[in-house]
């Protein structure tokens, strides 16, 4: 099986005030630890990095394939999708700014997508929530027990991924919604309620104390 991942960080940071991407993370930058992560896994062939174009020449240095970011998120993961190699069988999309990522999850995440054709690892929400109104009053309580927050990777079998990308509505923020639009039924597996996306300066102290708590600092 051949697999191939995207890593999309051509995000400008607007959260974060500054883009998040190559800030500092335990001695090197944020979205080389993503990189790492993923390359500790023997089955992936092929790790794309989509940044911006002036990013370029650093994505280069962490010895990946490297793609231009687009306007919006579907626009990158789409430039990335078209260096995917064509004997590729399953694809990984993933966010630079989630470092945290662990190989187990990966593994877990493609053997999923081998199965069922596509899936998505999230965690169970923890908190009740609530729908609001245009006025701020409550509208309405959904079932938490039926409620998952979803991460990344999402794996996909390379033709449906494909397909999913050649048939987009509008603006989506999920890859998973893309293959929803074409009727596959997306499977949600277990990830991990450490596996945060960095948005925040508060989600960079979060992130630092776990990979201290990893041991995984001596080789920085």
């Amino acid at each position: 099986m051949k697999v191939s991942v995207i890593i999309a960080a051509g995000g400008s940071g607007k959260r974060m005030g500054t883009p998040k991407q190559f800030l500092p993370l335990c001695g090197r930058p944020l979205v080389e630890w993503t990189v790492r992560a993923f390359k500790a896994v023997k089955r992936i062939g092929q790790i794309i990095l989509v940044v911006s174009g002036d990013d370029s020449v650093k994505a280069e240095t962490f010895g990946v394939e490297v793609a231009t970011s687009g306007p919006e998120r579907q626009d990158s993961v789409k430039n990335g999708l078209a260096l995917v190699s064509l004997d590729c069988d399953i694809v990984l999309v993933h966010d630079g700014a989630r470092p945290l990522i662990t190989a187990d999850i990966i593994e877990k995440a493609i053997d999923a997508a081998d199965r069922y054709g596509a899936a998505v690892v999230g965690v169970p929400v923890k908190d009740t929530i609530k729908a609001v109104g245009d006025d701020s009053f409550i509208a309405g309580t959904a079932d938490r027990s039926k409620l998952w927050a979803a991460q990344t990777p999402q794996a996909f079998k390379r033709e449906i991924i494909t397909r999913a990308y050649q048939n987009i509505k509008g603006i989506v923020t999920d890859d998973s919604k893309l293959a929803e639009q074409l009727g596959v039924k997306v499977k949600m597996i277990m990830g991990s309620y450490e596996n945060i996306k960095i948005t925040t300066p508060e989600d960079l102290m979060m992130a630092e104390a776990v990979l201290r708590s990893r041991n995984v600092l001596s080789d920085t």
